[in-house]
C-alpha cells in the first residue's frame, strides 16, 4: 500500500529571494520525492497509534522536532534507514539516507511552483484555503486544485515546515515553514513566503510533507549547506553588528 503517495520530481533550478538582505540565489536540484498531500492525521494514527479525529485533514500543531521524528518513524515502519540522528535536541540529517525526512527550502519551492514564476500555481480561489473562506480549521487534503507537479495544497490549508534554519543572524534555531494556511490572507499564501519558528514551538495551523532522496556530498545537499548556516550564526557562528539574542 503506498501509505504516502510520493510524486518523483526531476533534477530543476529554483531561484530563491532573501527579502531581508534583498538577494536572490539560484539552487540546481538533482532528483527526488515529495508527498502529494501534507501528511494527514490518518497517516499520524497509522505509523503512531495516535487518535485521527480527522483523518483526511493535515496533521498539526507539529513542532518541527515533532516533524523530524515522525519522518524517522515513517523510515522506521517502512525498513529504510533514518535519514536523522539526534543529540539530544541537535538534530543531524545524513544526507546519503533514502529514509523519509523535511523536503528543504529549496526542494519546497520547487516544487510548490511547479514551472511557474509567479507567486501562486493558480488562481488562489481554485488551489488553495485561505483566510477568504471563512473556515476555522484546516479543510481536508486534495479538495482544492493541484499545481503541474501534482500536489495538492502546497499553498493554503496549513504551513509545512521544512529543513533549513529561517535565518540565523537573526533568529537563532529557528526552522523555516512555507506556505500559508487556511487563516492567512493572499499575501502570506505565495510561493516565495518564509516564516518559521523555534524547533520546540507548535501552532494550529503548521504541519508537515514528506520528502525523499539521498545524495551524495558532505554536509550540504539541495541547496541547504551546513558551513553557510555557520557563517550566517547560526549556531555559534558570528553575530551581526546590532544583533539582538531572541528572548527563550
Amino acid at each position: 500500500m503506498d501509505l504516502w503517495h510520493m510524486r518523483q520530481l526531476p533534477a530543476g533550478r529554483v531561484t530563491l529571494h532573501d527579502a531581508r538582505r534583498d538577494e536572490h540565489r539560484a539552487v540546481d536540484l538533482e532528483p527526488f520525492e515529495i508527498g502529494v498531500f501534507a501528511v494527514t492525521e490518518e497517516q499520524f494514527a497509522e505509523v503512531l497509534g495516535v487518535p485521527a479525529v480527522h483523518p483526511r485533514r493535515p496533521a498539526r500543531d507539529l513542532s518541527w522536532l515533532r516533524a523530524v521524528r515522525f519522518c524517522n518513524a515513517a523510515s522506521e515502519w517502512e525498513g529504510l534507514d533514518p535519514a536523522y540522528t539526534f543529540d539530544g535536541e541537535e538534530v543531524t540529517w545524513h544526507i546519503d539516507s533514502d529514509g523519509y525526512r523535511l523536503p528543504t527550502e529549496a526542494e519546497w519551492e520547487y516544487a510548490c511552483r511547479a514551472g511557474s514564476a509567479g507567486p501562486h500555481y493558480g488562481p488562489l480561489a481554485d488551489v488553495a484555503w485561505t483566510v477568504r473562506d471563512g473556515v476555522s480549521t484546516p479543510q481536508d487534503v486534495g479538495l482544492r486544485l493541484p499545481n503541474l507537479n501534482g500536489l495538492f495544497d502546497t499553498l493554503g490549508n496549513v504551513w509545512e515546515w521544512c529543513w533549513d534554519l529561517l535565518d540565523p543572524e537573526r533568529y537563532d534555531d529557528y526552522r523555516v515553514f512555507r506556505g500559508g494556511g487556511f487563516a492567512d490572507d493572499a499575501w502570506s499564501v505565495r510561493a516565495s513566503v518564509r516564516r518559521g519558528g523555534a524547533p520546540r514551538m507548535h501552532h494550529d495551523d503548521v504541519g508537515m510533507r514528506l520528502a525523499r532522496g539521498g545524495f551524495n556530498g558532505v554536509e550540504a545537499a539541495q541547496g541547504w549547506s551546513a558551513r553557510a548556516d555557520l557563517e550566517r550564526g547560526g549556531r555559534g557562528g558570528v553575530r551581526p553588528v546590532g544583533w539582538t539574542p531572541r528572548g527563550r
